[in-house]
């Protein structure tokens, strides 16, 4: 007996999202129709089978010799069988015993599948160590034999028989759960939950059953038809029901001694049964499927696109010189609001970008629009991505497989999530060298050997051999980038590549990104919160804000003279003191938080925030140029209505605003500075 784990393909949606009011109030699983057909008609045979005593038009035994196997009419409406019973009757009288057998079989099996889980996942190797050698035990014995012979010694008593089915399927159902709850209870937040005292059957209830509440679902509804199967069968092979009280499987096995005279016996009960399977396996695909309702990368040979605002169509490209040109970018979730409006920037080879901003501001959703990469519902809505001349926007996915990895390259900041723990070091960058690069086998872990060398891991050897769990922090975000270099790319984007590190490894990996612009020319984009990264290994920054760019430049330019309040507010939040100034008694601070997408304020989208505002600051503006802020050979722009007057006044956020012309937000105190909530990091 086993219980197979749930295909992850099956959760790839491919019909397009209903619209948001059709799925207001319904559970995720009905969103789709498969879900929805399981659902209903499993509902609709427990209840028509549990209430057929009051609604059957004939008594299940109730004969009528002048009408055998007749066909269907206004007498009988699915015809008779070969005694001249109502078949329609006897299908939904049957139909209890193999509905309700089924739910106890999936019952016991996950009562006892899933203590013995929660048990060897808390206890750690000493009680999985038994576990495992009473599931191995269950899992070898002849299930069929020991049914047969249960059936032997106290009779046909199927609840019985299928509560005995359940206790020997619930060492496959332990197998499936033990490594998912193993997983849940490594998770932060139940370790909290232990220190805040819970005791252990609150932190299973609680917080470990509800995170493996999916694949359960997924589980026990295969293994309810799965049951319906192995009722039905046991019916067939006589062990079932006597006569005169009908069952399924004896209904298929007297048909199937007329299939030839009369194939019309077979089709009602056989139907019936086939479409009760298909419904729970429908119900289990539609479960897992959670979080996944539209997938318009994968469906669509165009991604969606909105009726564009006014400006936000997309531009050719301007520039021969520049490797990427990023004009007027959206990026939206489908009949949802947007994400990133309006982003525009260059970047030319060996140059490296920032874009810098709290989280919540666009950052990653602008870097993963670059490869196509956004999560199902989330799509590029207007604008242009120009990759070498190009327009990526609305390629089709294999077009843009061509460009990932051999044009454009990502480096994950958690290496252990973007390196399969199931496969060496050597696996996994020998086949992409080999996709990329069309050499052997040999030739392929040459070049991986070299490419661990060249992002400054000196034993190659030995760390090819290697799996990701014998790596440390450091040596895994190496690897990821010897990884992201297999298809020899000329854009990297590093999605927060240092966050993980601790503060010596931080400034390793930054020189070893540094020295592959300066010897191979890459160009680079890094997503990053820290300021301090941005100046270190930056030429040119990209300030966001709530899905916007509201200050750009060098980054020189933009992090020693700082136009917009925002990118203050980000300067002013860093624990760094500059060299002879006092340490002051706080640091200023940014009030509140980024605004969720959907409610972002009209005008300024940093109004509700910033010190500085005015009631000019509400009305939508254009950016400006940056070049009269400040020094005259500064480039870029500045999103903000105040920039000469905040700049030219010399203000610095947190400290008192000075000169009547910037004042503070209306109703603080000119003295008090911002308040100490929301700092940036």
């Amino acid at each position: 007996m086993s219980l197979l784990p749930p295909d992850e393909s099956d959760a790839v949606v491919t019909e397009p999202a209903p619209p948001v009011h059709q799925r207001r109030g319904l559970p995720y699983f009905l969103r789709r129709p498969g879900g929805l057909f399981g659902a209903s008609w499993l509902l609709f045979m427990l209840v028509a089978s549990l209430s057929a005593p009051l609604w059957r038009p004939y008594n299940p035994a109730q004969q009528d010799t002048a009408n055998r196997l007749a066909l269907p009419s206004g007498d009988h409406w699915l015809g008779t069988d070969p005694l001249g019973r109502d078949l329609l009757s006897r299908i939904f009288t049957a139909g209890t015993e193999p509905l309700v057998a089924s739910a106890l079989t999936v019952l016991v099996a996950f009562t006892l599948g899933l203590a013995m889980a929660l048990l060897a996942a808390e206890h750690g190797p000493r009680v999985e160590r038994v576990t495992s050698r009473l599931a191995d035990v269950a899992m070898s014995l002849p299930g069929v034999i020991i049914l047969l012979a249960v059936i032997g010694a106290i009779g046909v008593r199927i609840f019985v028989v299928m509560s005995i089915l359940g206790a020997l399927i619930s060492a496959s159902v332990y197998r499936v759960m033990l490594g998912v709850a193993k997983s849940v209870r490594q998770r932060l937040y139940v370790d909290a939950a232990r220190v805040n005292g819970l005791g252990s059957l609150r932190v299973n209830l609680v917080h470990v059953l509800p995170s493996m509440g999916t694949i359960i679902a997924v589980q026990a509804a295969q293994l309810y038809a799965i049951g319906l199967l192995i009722v039905s069968g046991l019916a067939f092979l006589g062990f079932g029901p006597s006569e005169p009280q009908p069952s399924w499987g004896f209904m298929i096995q007297d048909a199937s001694r007329y299939v030839f005279t009369s194939p019309w016996l077979m089709v009602p009960t056989g139907l019936v049964l086939a479409l009760t399977v298909v419904a729970a396996n429908e119900l289990a695909d539609a479960i897992a499927s959670r979080g996944s309702v539209a997938s318009p990368v994968r469906r669509r040979k165009r991604p969606p696109v909105r009726t564009p605002a006014p400006g936000t169509t997309g531009a050719a490209a301007t520039d021969p010189t520049s490797l990427l040109e990023v004009r007027d970018l959206h990026v939206g979730v489908e009949d949802g609001p947007a994400l990133v409006t309006g982003a525009s920037f260059d970047l030319q080879p060996g140059r490296v970008l920032g874009l810098v901003g709290e989280s919540g501001c666009g950052k990653t959703m602008t870097a993963r629009a670059l490869l196509g990469l956004l999560p199902d519902g989330v799509s590029v809505s207007g604008g242009s991505i120009h990759w070498q001349g190009r327009d990526l926007v609305g390629c089709q996915e294999r077009e843009l497989t061509a460009v990932r990895g051999r044009g454009i390259a990502l480096i994950s900041q958690e290496p252990m999530v973007a390196l399969d723990p199931m496969f060496s070091v050597a696996y996994q960058l020998v086949q992409p060298i080999r996709r990329f690069r069309g050499v052997g086998k040999a030739e392929a872990r040459r070049i991986a050997a070299e490419l661990l060398r060249q992002v400054g891991i000196v034993d190659g050897a030995r760390v090819l051999k290697s799996y990701p769990h014998q790596l440390s922090g450091g040596m895994a975000q190496r690897v990821c980038i010897a990884l992201a270099l297999t298809g020899q790319p000329e854009l990297l984007i590093a999605d927060e590549p240092t966050t993980a590190l601790d503060v010596t490894v931080q400034a390793e990996i930054l020189g070893l990104l540094r020295t592959l612009v300066t010897d191979t020319g890459l160009a680079i984009i890094i997503v990053s919160h820290d300021l301090g990264v941005v100046a270190d290994i930056c030429d040119d920054v990209r300030v966001m804000y709530a899905g916007q760019i509201v200050e750009s430049g060098t980054t020189a330019a933009v992090l020693d003279d700082p136009a917009h309040p925002y990118t203050m507010a980000l300067l002013g939040a860093n624990p760094h003191v500059p060299e002879g100034e006092p340490v002051p008694a706080r640091l200023a601070s940014i009030p509140g938080t980024v605004p969720p997408p959907g409610s972002w304020p009209t005008g300024c989208r940093f109004a509700t925030r910033c010190q500085f505002v005015q009631e000019a600051c509400t009305t939508p503006f254009p950016a400006v140029p940056a070049h009269g802020v400040g020094t005259a050979e500064r480039s870029g722009t500045v999103l903000c209505v105040r920039v000469d007057e905040i700049h030219d006044e010399g203000v610095r956020w947190g400290a008192e605003p000075v000169g009547a012309e910037v004042a503070p937000a209306e109703g603080r105190p000119a003295d008090d500075p911002a308040p100490n909530a929301g700092a940036a990091r």
